[in-house]
């Protein structure tokens, strides 16, 4: 699941680092090991949580200035088409009914996808990116080393949230942590403990059964 409330509680760092170490295990086209990871804590995240959230609330303010703020790859469609944008329209308005947002309360909404960017409170930000000679692949690649780090971050009783909303501020962000000229940001991650009496919590997306999604072969 994705967690969108934790406490406050730090995270050992020789945890996060046996959690990283398990993550590499994950497979990678002819063991290219293409991940690369910065791993905020206290003033690195605190800082870029303060940078990132001036940039958004300006966009709120100024609607023209997220043509400065682009993704460097496309994560979503140019255009939806169903059953992807029903399957996001069900995701949204489910999460924001939980939490009693409405349709046109534009407040609500902007505080909390604003959320994302304070890493809905979690002790720990990730940072994902990529060389940008690699290839497509490359990104399944990431998928599965991220994967690996959030089951394994479950097996030690932490929760996560893969976020892809930071990327359209990587020009913030890659600077921020030092990442290299040659670096893309590929997403973000929120890493703690859950604070389980948070209603948003609660969320569970439904899943579409196999059936629907599986082709069997004779």
């Amino acid at each position: 699941m994705s967690t969108r409330a934790f406490l406050p509680t730090p995270v050992p760092r020789e945890t996060l680092e046996h959690l990283l170490a398990l993550a590499s295990r994950a497979p990678s086209g002819t063991n290219t090991q293409p991940w690369k990871v910065y791993v905020l804590q206290g003033a690195s995240r605190d800082g870029l949580v303060a940078k990132v959230c001036r940039a958004h609330d300006a966009i709120r303010a100024n609607p023209e200035l997220a043509a400065q703020y682009q993704e460097e790859y496309a994560y979503y469609p140019e255009k939806w088409v169903s059953p992807y944008i029903d399957r996001r329209r069900e995701n949204g308005w489910g999460l924001y009914g939980l939490l009693g947002i409405g349709k046109g309360d534009k407040d609500k909404m902007h505080a909390q996808h604003q959320r994302n960017f304070k890493f809905f409170d979690a002790p720990v930000g990730l940072m994902f990116t990529l060389d940008r000679v690699m290839g497509r692949g490359s990104l399944v690649d990431h998928g599965m080393f991220m994967q690996n780090l959030m089951v394994a971050a479950r097996g030690h009783g932490l929760h996560t949230c893969p976020q892809a909303a930071w990327n359209g501020f990587a020009s913030i962000i890659l600077p921020h942590i030092g990442a290299g000229a040659d670096e893309m940001l590929v997403c973000g991650m929120s890493l703690g403990y859950a604070d389980e009496s948070a209603l948003v919590n609660t969320f569970r997306t439904p899943r579409v059964s196999p059936q629907d999604f599986s082709t069997w072969l004779d």
